[in-house]
């Protein structure tokens, strides 16, 4: 549950079939920056930690690491285009008789990144190393609003789209926002009981709990609402 914020960057996917060794290498060279970055900025803060640093930790030159990173943000968060084209297709291709929000909600309580792993401690230090790094970076504080205003206009086309609702609707922006809106409590939840000390297995039952509730609430206005037919 709760995605991206406490999932470090898997590793790249290679094309089906036998790759060649040009997509291995590539792919070898993105996980090599992505682990290093990781590291230092688990080491010192996201902040105090260059692009320039990490190339030479990783033993690239800096234009390969923007190469595959367009800014040091994407460093971090490197799986955010992933994640929303995940979300995406979790809507998209629900089946006939289910609701925009029970996708998003099945789609959203699955188990991911530390909160997934078994042993309780190392989860646990997982969650608290990562959430440190943000809540201490206001540029990734900056860019994760600017990733949820992303999705919440994303989901926002495939509603309308789905809905044939006329341009500037409040109903699909609507939806969207309130759907992206617990997405975000939630991860604001895990973070602050992180922080404060809980344990990843007690964040993990507790945020159940908040989740059921969450979307209890909005199934009482959005249940009925764009169901596929």
């Amino acid at each position: 549950m709760i995605a991206w914020m406490a999932t470090p960057e898997t590793p790249t996917a290679l094309p089906s079939g036998s790759p060649g060794l040009r997509e291995q290498k590539k792919a070898q060279t993105r996980q090599l920056i992505t682990d290093t970055a990781r590291r230092l900025f688990l080491e010192s803060g996201f902040d105090r930690v260059t692009v320039a640093e990490v190339a030479r930790e990783a033993n690239v030159a800096e234009k390969t690491v923007f190469n595959y990173f367009p800014s040091k943000e994407d460093l971090f968060y490197g799986r955010l285009e992933a994640f929303e084209e995940e979300l995406l297709a979790a809507v998209r291709d629900r089946d006939p008789g289910v609701s925009v929000l029970a996708a998003f909600r099945d789609f959203v309580m699955r188990s991911r990144g530390a909160l997934q792993l078994e042993q309780d401690a190392e989860a646990t230090k997982q969650l608290r190393a990562i959430s440190r790094v943000i809540t201490e970076s206001p540029a990734l504080l900056a860019r994760e609003r600017e990733v949820f205003a992303r999705y919440t206009e994303s989901l926002t086309g495939l509603i309308a789209a789905e809905t044939k609702t006329a341009p500037g609707a409040v109903e699909p922006r609507l939806a969207a926002s309130a759907l992206i809106d617990v997405h975000r409590i939630l991860i604001d939840f895990v973070r602050e009981r992180t922080l404060a000390g809980d344990s990843a297995k007690d964040i993990h039952r507790k945020l159940r709990d908040r989740a059921k509730r969450a979307f209890a609430l909005l199934e009482e206005g959005l249940g009925d609402y764009a169901v596929k037919r």
